[in-house]
């Protein structure tokens, strides 16, 4: 048995207020009684993509005693994240790295388009992840990104989801390895599919989007968005058994 804890939206900014809620995240996690395999972060570390900002990641994630994997979102921008997160030169290109856990082979792909909110994946990128699971076929893969690429039913955030997703689909398909996908971006734990395989949205740790059907969840973002701020952080934990069948919970942090 697997298991991961999958966190996003972060949002790091210098200020107390989203350091406490991360870290009350880290704090839960880094106190739990049995370990988990991984910790994967997907995406929207930083909220301006400052150095000092993913200094403050860096430490912040210091204090998780596991592996962790994470991948860039939109607010993160890939000179700095490069830099100060993975000790690289700087450069504008896609941030795809491969992790390993627990037998297993993590893809966290960059689906950020800088300067814009809405996500993509390069061709670069989806070559990049083609040859991943070719070279790892074999092995239990996980596949993750920031944006979601199917329609979670929240106009706003669909309009800056992942677009042209039927390339990545296709991808998906030449490898029956990949067990699941994961993603983040929305703000709000979610659990669907995608080219058959099972698709969960982590909670944000920042904030949480209200639906169209809930108090505020109808409110533009010229209005101040529908995001609400006072409900507690969240992450998921994903159990993946010995037949590869996918177990998912969510859990607010105290």
């Amino acid at each position: 048995m697997t298991v991961l804890a999958h966190l996003s939206d972060l949002h790091l900014d210098g200020g107390e207020r989203n350091a406490a809620r991360a870290a009350r995240v880290v704090r839960y996690l880094a106190g739990l009684p049995l370990p988990v395999d991984a910790v994967l972060v997907t995406g929207d570390l930083a909220d301006h993509g400052e150095p000092g900002e993913y200094a403050e990641v860096a430490e912040l994630l210091a204090g998780l005693p596991y592996p962790v994997f994470h991948c860039p979102g939109n607010h993160d921008r890939r000179p700095a994240y490069r830099s100060v997160l993975l000790g690289e030169a700087e450069s504008a290109g896609p941030v795809d790295r491969t992790g390993h856990a627990a037998g297993a082979v993590f893809a966290m792909c960059d689906s950020s388009i800088p300067g814009s909110g809405a996500g993509h994946l390069a061709d670069e990128t989806l070559e990049w992840l083609d040859g991943v699971l070719t070279e790892e076929a074999g092995r239990p893969a996980f596949v993750a990104f920031h944006h979601p690429p199917v329609v979670l039913h929240h106009p706003l955030l669909d309009e800056i989801r992942q677009h042209e997703a039927r390339r990545l689909a296709e991808v998906i398909a030449r490898h029956p390895d990949v067990v699941a996908l994961f993603c983040g971006h929305a703000h709000t734990p979610a659990v669907s599919t995608f080219a058959g395989r099972p698709l969960v949205v982590a909670p944000g740790v920042v904030s949480t989007l209200s639906l169209p059907w809930e108090p505020g969840g109808d409110a533009g973002w010229a209005d101040g968005g529908p995001l609400d701020h006072d409900r507690p952080p969240a992450l998921a934990f994903h159990v993946v058994d010995e037949e590869r069948r996918l177990t998912t919970h969510f859990r607010l942090c105290p």
